[in-house]
């Protein structure tokens, strides 16, 4: 019996996407020109950077899949992908509007209500709002269905009591999308009564608490909410729906360039290291510049099944799983040849450091690779 296919096939760069990606690379040369920004290695996580997020909002490489009705471009999935992978690969400081950008408008568009897709998709597309996501829970590593956040049911809306964790721009961002339970555990069905919510950060009963890295940085929080309410206009999607709509927004999540692009500007300073002669020559450097080829053509498959409203839970975790291996590979690939070589330009070995530092949670983040590798081995039949 043959094995199905778990990535579909990708259409090739056409006139518009060529032009587009000749703009967005233009674009971006002026502002590193100008001090705009440095490149960066895990910028889309890292790199918070509102006046840039406005200049691209001004550019109107926002939202740009939002229909015009809405403040957006009105543009195709492959079209952002053009754009969001130019930005990734040139290290671009992205992560204020990443979130949002990526997985609050698509989410909004399919399950939001009229009036929240009038109030927020105009300002996620201008780059004046931003979001997170309240998914994790402390104790529950990758286990969704484990949710303790409780939602219980008041006048004119709910009262949200529980902790999230790993909210990435939590201490910056205006409201967050929360997955709670709003009806008790049943033991044999584990993803029912699970629902989501859009919470303001600056509401009561909400604290937000950051989360330092071993390296001084701060981009994780933990968020705590204390009867923080929420009324009934913030409800997204439908009430006991949440299982199945966080389910298809972690296609949007898993998916992406970030998942592989994160240190590509590691991997283009190390290609100038070594035609400089400042690091050995090493064949390996050609091989992962490969996989990096071929991953990016897994990676428009995927963009391409999202513009014709096909699934994608099943390629987006076969290339995140390649991906964020790939990406460490890279970081690994660079520390090796490093050493103590004094000779190493100081902008390439400070990459290099600020790799190897994030290098951890590439396999981590949104979803481990082992759980993600269970996912792939349903989608082959295997389990």
């Amino acid at each position: 019996m043959a094995l199905p296919r778990l990535v579909p096939a990708a259409t090739s760069e056409t006139a518009v996407t060529a032009d587009l990606r000749a703009e967005v690379r233009a674009f971006l040369a002026e502002q590193i020109a100008t001090g705009g920004f440095v490149p960066a290695v895990d910028a889309w996580l890292c790199g918070w950077n509102e006046t840039f997020t406005a200049a691209l909002g001004a550019q109107g490489w926002l939202g740009m899949t939002v229909p015009k009705e809405y403040g957006g471009q009105g543009r195709s999935f492959l079209e952002r992908f053009v754009v969001t992978e130019e930005l990734l690969a040139a290290g671009a400081p992205v992560a204020a509007h990443w979130i949002a950008d990526r997985q609050i408008v698509p989410s909004l568009l399919k399950y939001g209500t009229e009036d929240q897709k009038r109030e927020f998709l105009p300002k996620i597309a201008s780059g004046d709002c931003f979001f997170g996501i309240g998914m994790s829970e402390p104790d529950s590593g990758s286990d969704l269905a484990s949710v303790r956040t409780r939602a219980v049911q008041t006048e004119g809306g709910w009262k949200l009591s529980g902790t999230k964790v790993w909210t990435s721009g939590a201490h910056y961002a205006h409201a967050f999308i929360v997955l709670a339970r709003t009806a008790p555990v049943d033991p044999a069905h584990r993803h029912d009564g699970l629902s989501q919510f859009i919470v303001r950060l600056d509401g009561p009963g909400i604290e937000v608490r950051p989360i330092i890295s071993m390296n001084g940085g701060h981009h994780f929080n933990e968020v705590i909410l204390e009867d923080a309410f929420v009324p009934d206009a913030m409800v997204f999607g439908e009430i006991g729906e949440g299982w199945r709509q966080v389910t298809s927004e972690l296609s949007f999540e898993r998916s992406g360039p970030e998942r592989l692009l994160s240190t590509f500007p590691l991997l283009a300073t190390s290609a100038e290291s070594m035609a400089n002669g400042e690091i050995p020559r090493d064949a390996n450097l050609g091989r992962l510049v490969a996989r990096v080829a071929g991953l990016h053509r897994m990676s428009t498959a995927v963009a391409d099944a999202l513009e014709r409203r096909q699934p994608a839970d099943i390629p987006a975790a076969v290339v995140k799983v390649l991906g964020t291996t790939t990406e460490g590979d890279i970081a690994d690939f660079a520390d090796l040849h490093a050493g103590d070589d004094s000779a190493i330009e100081s902008g390439h070995r400070e990459l290099i450091m600020s790799a190897v530092d994030q290098r951890p949670g590439f396999t981590l983040r949104g979803g481990t690779n082992e759980v993600l590798r269970g996912v792939i081995a349903r989608g082959l039949g295997l389990r």
